[in-house]
């Protein structure tokens, strides 16, 4: 039986700790149109939570309101125009909000199928971390062989996915760049034959390690704030992509002029922008995930937490930088 209404982690305003944040009882969402009515029975925690907890520009700006972007669970109920997916099925969907919470109303086109064999918790970090990953190789950067890749937040959720990937394209060489030195390790457990500090030495740093060639293509999640590197650290034709912003500082202007000088390019990339415009290469993008992990060829790593009073110390470790693995939450029960 669906109740009429739902626990769910909820931000009351913005902040930069949890003092906002609690598990409230709200109203149970019902889908629409073109929408599924979701059980989540797992949810991944991800640092844009933490942006828009702290109601950063074009994250939040209304509360109350509810975060989670990637969940798994079951299909309660389908709305009006839906036909590809049934009342019972495992799937999991890109939310972009709502999903900390025992139920969410997921737009059909940005929801899969979880194949047999693999497991819900597994497959929960799919639709964002890994999704996220597979477009910006894929689509954003269209990585080839022999190409050399930058990943600054390399030991991250999808720095670490960006890795896993980029091993299956022949002869890329992968440099992982963290913010720290503790993290250095678990950027070459992730896979990057070279791990950087991202300080004033980087790009001295990175250069010499090349030899002076530079690199293909720099994946960059911190907005603006490391541009003027990246762009120095780049080979003829090389080109950026800034896919977040993570300190929430005002974004530069991109300098146009250099670029043409120096035969380079800078891209965006935001999942959730392309979910509005483009959602079936978005769902395309999970599909082709879960089949790799359904295969053995891709095996995500998380670890899982005990229930929604979880999520917000785990967003905490986030914004404080200590978050040594991606954690998944586990929020009802997959059988009832």
């Amino acid at each position: 039986m669906i109740t009429s209404t739902m626990r769910a982690l909820t931000f009351h305003g913005p902040a930069t700790d949890t003092s906002q944040t609690d598990v409230a009882v709200v109203v149970r969402p019902a889908p629409g149109p073109g929408e599924v009515l979701i059980r989540v029975t797992h949810a991944g925690i991800n640092f844009k939570d933490v942006m828009m907890r702290r109601g950063d520009h074009a994250y939040s700006s209304v509360w109350p309101v509810i975060p989670g972007l990637e969940v798994a669970g079951v299909i309660e109920q389908v709305g009006d125009r839906v036909d590809s997916l049934e009342i019972g099925k495992r799937v999991v969907a890109l939310t972009n909000t709502g999903g900390l919470a025992e139920y969410v109303v997921a737009n059909a086109v940005l929801t899969a199928g979880i194949p047999d064999g693999v497991a819900s918790e597994v497959a929960a970090v799919v639709p964002g971390v890994w999704a996220t990953a597979w477009l910006l190789v894929n689509e954003a950067a269209r990585v080839r062989d022999g190409d050399t890749l930058l990943v600054h937040s390399a030991s991250g959720a999808v720095g670490t996915a960006i890795a896993a990937l980029a091993e299956a394209i022949p002869d890329t060489t992968l440099i992982g760049v963290v913010g720290a030195a503790s993290r250095l390790e678990d950027a070459k457990s992730a896979g990057y034959q070279h791990a950087f500090v991202r300080d004033d030495h980087l790009v001295d740093a990175v250069l010499t390690q090349l030899g002076g060639t530079g690199v293909d293509i720099v994946f960059d999640p911190q907005g603006t704030a490391w541009l003027d590197a990246d762009l120095r650290m780049l080979a003829p034709h090389g080109r950026v992509v800034l896919f977040g912003n993570a300190s929430g500082a005002p974004l530069d202007p991109i300098p146009t002029e250099r670029l043409s000088a120096s035969n380079a390019a800078v891209g965006g990339f935001s999942i959730a922008a392309l979910s509005a415009a483009a959602p079936k290469l978005v769902q395309r993008a999970m599909n082709a995930v879960l089949h790799r992990i359904a295969e053995g060829s891709l095996t995500p790593e998380s670890t899982s937490a005990e229930g929604l009073d979880q999520a917000a110390a785990l967003q905490q470790q986030l914004a404080n930088g200590s978050a040594k693995t991606k954690h998944v939450i586990r929020i009802t029960p997959e059988l009832r």
